[in-house]
Protein backbone atom coordinates (compact mmCIF):
# COMPACT_ATOMS: atom_id res chain seq x y z
CA UNK A 1 0.00 0.00 0.00
CA UNK A 2 1.12 3.48 -0.85
CA UNK A 3 1.05 5.58 2.23
CA UNK A 4 -0.55 9.07 1.10
CA UNK A 5 -0.30 12.40 3.43
CA UNK A 6 -2.68 15.26 1.33
CA UNK A 7 -2.07 19.00 2.55
CA UNK A 8 -4.38 21.80 1.39
CA UNK A 9 -5.82 24.70 2.89
CA UNK A 10 -9.18 24.17 1.78
CA UNK A 11 -11.26 20.92 3.32
CA UNK A 12 -12.94 20.80 0.09
CA UNK A 13 -9.81 19.81 -1.76
CA UNK A 14 -8.79 17.52 1.24
CA UNK A 15 -11.78 15.77 1.00
CA UNK A 16 -12.23 15.29 -2.52
CA UNK A 17 -8.84 14.03 -3.27
CA UNK A 18 -8.90 11.19 0.25
CA UNK A 19 -12.49 10.23 -1.97
CA UNK A 20 -10.46 9.82 -5.28
CA UNK A 21 -7.31 8.23 -3.59
CA UNK A 22 -9.11 5.91 -1.86
CA UNK A 23 -10.87 4.35 -4.60
CA UNK A 24 -7.55 2.91 -5.59
CA UNK A 25 -6.51 -0.47 -3.74
CA UNK A 26 -2.96 0.23 -3.48
CA UNK A 27 -3.04 3.66 -1.96
CA UNK A 28 -4.23 4.51 1.33
CA UNK A 29 -4.78 8.38 2.85
CA UNK A 30 -2.93 8.35 6.12
CA UNK A 31 -3.86 11.82 7.22
CA UNK A 32 -5.18 15.25 6.32
CA UNK A 33 -3.56 18.63 7.01
CA UNK A 34 -4.75 22.07 6.71
CA UNK A 35 -0.76 24.14 6.44
CA UNK A 36 2.87 23.40 6.18
CA UNK A 37 3.61 23.08 10.45
CA UNK A 38 1.08 20.12 10.49
CA UNK A 39 2.15 18.68 7.87
CA UNK A 40 6.10 18.70 9.33
CA UNK A 41 4.23 17.31 12.71
CA UNK A 42 2.50 14.87 10.72
CA UNK A 43 4.87 13.66 7.95
CA UNK A 44 7.56 12.93 10.89
CA UNK A 45 4.26 10.98 13.15
CA UNK A 46 2.46 9.18 10.01
CA UNK A 47 5.90 8.57 7.60
CA UNK A 48 3.61 8.46 4.72
CA UNK A 49 5.37 7.24 1.65
CA UNK A 50 3.73 10.30 -0.57
CA UNK A 51 2.65 13.85 0.50
CA UNK A 52 0.51 15.36 -2.10
CA UNK A 53 1.52 19.29 -0.64
CA UNK A 54 -0.32 22.47 -2.29
CA UNK A 55 2.18 25.62 -1.74
CA UNK A 56 -0.12 28.43 -1.07
CA UNK A 57 -1.52 27.98 2.85
CA UNK A 58 -1.58 30.44 5.59
CA UNK A 59 1.53 30.18 8.27
CA UNK A 60 4.15 27.76 6.81
CA UNK A 61 3.65 27.52 3.16
CA UNK A 62 3.92 24.62 1.05
CA UNK A 63 7.68 25.57 -0.07
CA UNK A 64 8.74 26.36 3.84
CA UNK A 65 7.17 22.39 4.58
CA UNK A 66 8.48 21.10 1.63
CA UNK A 67 11.73 21.96 2.66
CA UNK A 68 11.30 20.98 6.65
CA UNK A 69 9.71 17.24 5.17
CA UNK A 70 12.59 17.15 2.98
CA UNK A 71 15.53 17.54 5.71
CA UNK A 72 13.71 14.98 8.37
CA UNK A 73 12.84 12.51 5.98
CA UNK A 74 14.71 12.16 2.34
CA UNK A 75 13.02 9.70 1.40
CA UNK A 76 9.49 10.75 1.74
CA UNK A 77 8.25 11.81 -2.18
CA UNK A 78 6.53 15.43 -2.31
CA UNK A 79 3.70 15.74 -5.52
CA UNK A 80 2.82 19.36 -5.35
CA UNK A 81 -0.16 19.90 -6.06
CA UNK A 82 -1.17 23.55 -6.58
CA UNK A 83 -2.85 26.49 -8.41
CA UNK A 84 0.07 28.44 -8.64
CA UNK A 85 2.14 28.19 -12.41
CA UNK A 86 4.66 30.77 -11.68
CA UNK A 87 8.02 30.10 -12.23
CA UNK A 88 9.51 31.03 -9.45
CA UNK A 89 8.25 28.65 -6.75
CA UNK A 90 7.83 26.12 -9.07
CA UNK A 91 11.77 26.17 -9.35
CA UNK A 92 11.71 26.65 -5.77
CA UNK A 93 9.97 23.62 -5.65
CA UNK A 94 11.99 21.36 -7.65
CA UNK A 95 15.47 22.84 -6.42
CA UNK A 96 13.96 22.00 -2.62
CA UNK A 97 13.25 18.17 -3.67
CA UNK A 98 9.73 18.13 -4.98
CA UNK A 99 9.44 14.90 -6.89
CA UNK A 100 6.73 16.08 -9.39
CA UNK A 101 4.94 19.63 -10.06
CA UNK A 102 1.64 19.25 -10.97
CA UNK A 103 -1.31 22.48 -11.29
CA UNK A 104 -5.21 21.83 -9.77
CA UNK A 105 -6.34 21.83 -13.52
CA UNK A 106 -4.86 18.12 -13.97
CA UNK A 107 -7.52 15.30 -14.27
CA UNK A 108 -7.49 12.58 -11.79
CA UNK A 109 -6.01 9.96 -13.46
CA UNK A 110 -3.10 12.71 -13.82
CA UNK A 111 -3.03 12.60 -9.96
CA UNK A 112 -3.13 9.28 -9.48
CA UNK A 113 -0.41 7.81 -11.59
CA UNK A 114 1.79 10.87 -10.24
CA UNK A 115 1.20 9.60 -6.30
CA UNK A 116 2.02 6.06 -7.97
CA UNK A 117 5.14 7.37 -9.42
CA UNK A 118 6.03 9.32 -6.84
CA UNK A 119 6.12 5.95 -4.67
CA UNK A 120 8.55 4.36 -7.23
CA UNK A 121 10.80 7.85 -7.01
CA UNK A 122 9.57 9.02 -10.48
CA UNK A 123 8.72 12.32 -11.41
CA UNK A 124 5.53 13.73 -12.99
CA UNK A 125 5.28 17.26 -14.66
CA UNK A 126 2.57 19.68 -15.64
CA UNK A 127 2.67 20.32 -19.02
CA UNK A 128 2.95 23.63 -18.41
CA UNK A 129 5.86 23.16 -15.80
CA UNK A 130 7.53 21.00 -18.49
CA UNK A 131 7.44 23.31 -21.16
CA UNK A 132 8.68 26.03 -18.99
CA UNK A 133 11.42 23.40 -17.67
CA UNK A 134 12.46 22.98 -21.06
CA UNK A 135 13.00 27.10 -21.99
CA UNK A 136 14.92 26.70 -18.59
CA UNK A 137 17.39 24.09 -19.93
CA UNK A 138 17.71 25.64 -23.71
CA UNK A 139 20.49 28.04 -22.59
CA UNK A 140 23.29 28.76 -24.32
CA UNK A 141 26.11 26.32 -24.09
CA UNK A 142 27.71 25.60 -20.68
CA UNK A 143 30.98 24.54 -19.57
CA UNK A 144 31.74 20.76 -20.40
CA UNK A 145 31.22 18.71 -17.11
CA UNK A 146 34.38 18.57 -14.66
CA UNK A 147 35.25 16.29 -11.90
CA UNK A 148 33.23 13.28 -12.69
CA UNK A 149 34.56 10.06 -13.89
CA UNK A 150 34.15 8.51 -17.11
CA UNK A 151 31.16 6.29 -15.47
CA UNK A 152 29.84 8.73 -13.60
CA UNK A 153 29.05 10.84 -17.03
CA UNK A 154 27.84 7.29 -18.24
CA UNK A 155 25.23 7.31 -14.99
CA UNK A 156 24.43 10.93 -15.67
CA UNK A 157 22.95 10.68 -19.17
CA UNK A 158 20.99 7.74 -17.93
CA UNK A 159 19.77 9.71 -14.91
CA UNK A 160 18.77 12.56 -17.48
CA UNK A 161 17.12 9.90 -19.81
CA UNK A 162 14.59 9.37 -17.27
CA UNK A 163 15.88 5.62 -16.07
CA UNK A 164 15.70 4.33 -12.99
CA UNK A 165 18.82 2.34 -10.81
CA UNK A 166 17.85 -1.63 -11.95
CA UNK A 167 17.82 0.50 -15.63
CA UNK A 168 21.22 1.87 -15.57
CA UNK A 169 22.34 -1.16 -13.39
CA UNK A 170 21.57 -3.59 -16.62
CA UNK A 171 22.57 -1.17 -19.11
CA UNK A 172 26.28 -0.62 -17.49
CA UNK A 173 26.62 -3.92 -16.29
CA UNK A 174 26.75 -3.27 -13.20
CA UNK A 175 24.81 -3.32 -9.52
CA UNK A 176 22.26 -1.62 -8.44
CA UNK A 177 23.86 -0.77 -5.15
CA UNK A 178 27.03 0.70 -7.52
CA UNK A 179 24.65 2.71 -9.43
CA UNK A 180 23.31 4.15 -6.11
CA UNK A 181 26.83 4.90 -4.74
CA UNK A 182 27.45 6.80 -8.52
CA UNK A 183 24.29 9.00 -7.83
CA UNK A 184 25.39 10.16 -4.83
CA UNK A 185 28.97 11.17 -6.06
CA UNK A 186 27.74 12.57 -8.54
CA UNK A 187 24.99 14.66 -6.35
CA UNK A 188 27.73 15.15 -3.72
CA UNK A 189 30.39 16.80 -6.64
CA UNK A 190 27.70 18.78 -8.25
CA UNK A 191 26.72 20.02 -4.75
CA UNK A 192 22.85 18.58 -6.78
CA UNK A 193 19.72 17.62 -4.37
CA UNK A 194 18.65 14.84 -5.96
CA UNK A 195 18.04 12.63 -9.29
CA UNK A 196 15.59 15.80 -11.04
CA UNK A 197 18.25 18.37 -10.40
CA UNK A 198 21.46 15.84 -11.86
CA UNK A 199 18.80 15.39 -15.00
CA UNK A 200 18.57 19.20 -15.40
CA UNK A 201 22.12 20.04 -14.68
CA UNK A 202 22.81 17.04 -17.57
CA UNK A 203 20.37 18.85 -19.99
CA UNK A 204 21.78 22.17 -19.63
CA UNK A 205 24.91 20.78 -20.59
CA UNK A 206 24.17 19.15 -23.78
CA UNK A 207 25.10 15.28 -21.84
CA UNK A 208 21.63 14.42 -23.47
CA UNK A 209 19.82 16.05 -26.63
CA UNK A 210 16.26 17.32 -25.15
CA UNK A 211 14.25 14.81 -27.61
CA UNK A 212 16.16 11.91 -25.69
CA UNK A 213 15.14 13.13 -22.07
Amino acid sequence: MIRVLIVDDHKVVRDGMRFLLEQEGDIEVVGQCADGLEAVEAAAGLLPAVILLDLLMPGMDGLAALRRIKADSPSTQVVILTSHAGEEPMFDAIKAGATSYLLKTAGASEVIEAVRAAARCESRLDPIVAARMLQEVRSPAHPPIDGLTPREIEVLAAVARGRNNRAIADQLFIGEETVKTHISNILSKLHLADRTQAAIYALRRGLVPLDES
